[in-house]
């Protein structure tokens, strides 16, 4: 990017390459470089870049009407994308359950965070307002979806702009917070939570959100069994809701429509983003359980919140096109073929004295970097491990996404990868080689 650009660049101490041109799993820059994009964009791209008849199916649709404000219409996309995400949703949404859609996930959270407290409102109990979420969790950028936020690190600089409405232990086996092994652990960072809401005022507490698969921050944590569905029964013993933010993880990426399908749980809400496009136009929603509807048809009738480009008639188009993508060329049943093709090529990175663990469901995989493997240590945060990998991963043309903090939210070093559901076993061999490289140049004293 030039030193003169316009753009409020992420940041202004870096060069960015323009990318003018996407080819399935690659992006091309204006310099004619090619990159393997091991990360999908930050988990987003799951049909591959440069797929044609997304963009068709968005100009047909703004050919005919672009946009109508939802305060006065529906739109045809809308609805059937809305359908379609109901009946790939667990049982408890498919019959009254209903989809709000957004402009991404940080916008779902959101609206997930006012839908709770509404909720709560409707059904006579205007003392809860509380949402519950784990330290080291992210569920979005805005200021509501950053106090549901337990990172610390991207929290700090905004600490006195949100609310704290408390955070319990993360479920991270391979840094367990108690210092416990499953399954001796019998769940304590599941137990937690109602240690949370013993020790708490637990009547204002009004729901609980996680990521089932802990996407950026932990660097694909999946949890151990049992986890899920306790978590889930806790929720429901205190009658607090339970949102799943599969914002990451959902339409398809760790191998089902959504990942709570795993444990066969049923959330209250479920968010997505990211995926639901796989990038082409801004999109979240989320899906409300038919439960959660019920309580605003019998009470008020009106939720009372809105974006202006919610359910927006151009992107909701390019979600429908997606799906029917994702149908027509079978890709949900490549997910998890093609994610164990990519684990296998990964193992033998855990041969380096400081590749500590390589995790993950799908095509959402971590692998962590530690000081020391025996006792785990991390490095400090001043080596900036996950970064220097990153640059030398990119020196190889292979893009994947770094972040530090998995541990206590400074320390623990991790990059994601998360590439299109129809990644190659070639291009899989090509993201090994490019690590191990990486690992070389890096380590190389």
């Amino acid at each position: 990017m030039a030193t003169n650009s316009g753009l409020f660049s992420r940041n202004f101490k870096k060069t960015f390459p323009v990318a003018v041109r996407g080819e399935g799993c690659w992006i091309i820059a204006s310099d004619g470089r090619r990159f393997l994009d091991a990360s999908g964009q930050a988990a987003v791209v799951s049909i591959g870049h440069g797929v044609q008849e997304i963009g068709r199916a968005m100009a047909e649709q703004s050919s005919q009407i672009a946009f109508a404000h939802t305060s006065q219409f529906h739109s045809a996309p809308a609805e059937k994308l809305a359908a379609r995400l109901l009946a790939l949703a667990p049982a408890n949404f498919r019959n009254g359950g209903r989809v709000y859609f957004t402009s991404g996930g940080s916008e779902a959270t959101e609206t997930a965070i006012k839908l709770v407290r509404q909720y709560h409102l409707e059904t006579g109990q205007k003392e809860r307002y509380r949402v519950l979420s784990r330290r080291q969790s992210y569920h979005g950028s805005t200021l509501g979806a950053m106090s549901v936020s337990g990172n610390v690190a991207r929290r700090a600089p905004y600490e006195p702009l949100i609310a704290d409405w408390g955070h319990i232990a993360p479920c991270f086996c391979y840094h367990c917070p108690f210092e416990k092994t499953f399954p001796q652990c019998e769940l304590a960072c599941a137990d937690d939570l109602q240690a949370h809401l013993d020790g708490n005022k637990k009547s204002d507490a009004a729901a609980f959100i996680f990521e089932p698969v802990v996407g950026a921050t932990l660097g694909a944590a999946v949890p151990p069994d049992g986890y899920v569905a306790r978590i889930a029964e806790i929720c429901r013993k205190n009658g607090i809701l339970l949102i799943a933010d599969e914002v990451m993880t959902g339409l398809g990426r760790t191998g089902k429509a959504f990942a709570v399908e795993y444990w066969g749980v049923e959330p209250d809400m479920i968010l997505v983003g990211k995926g639901i496009a796989s990038g082409y136009a801004p999109l979240g929603a989320v899906l409300v359980s038919a439960r959660v509807v019920d309580a605003f048809e019998r009470g008020s009738g009106a939720f009372m919140h809105g974006f202006t480009y919610q359910a927006h008639p151009v992107s909701t188009a390019a979600g429908n096109a997606v799906f029917d993508y994702l149908e027509s060329h079978k890709l949900f049943e490549r997910v998890n073929p093609a994610g164990r093709n990519l684990r296998e090529a990964l193992t033998s990175l855990l041969a380096h004295r400081h590749v500590g663990d390589v995790r993950g469901l799908g095509l959402l995989l971590g692998v962590e970097f530690v000081n020391d493997k025996t006792t785990r240590e991390p490095f400090p945060k001043s080596e900036n491990i996950a970064e220097k990998i990153r640059q030398a991963c990119l020196e190889e043309n292979v893009l994947t996404y770094p972040t530090q903090g998995c541990v206590d939210g400074l320390r623990g070093d991790h990059i994601l990868l998360a590439p299109p559901f129809t990644i190659s076993p070639e291009e899989s061999a090509q993201i090994a080689r490019a690590i191990r490289s990486a690992l070389t140049k890096v380590f190389q004293v």
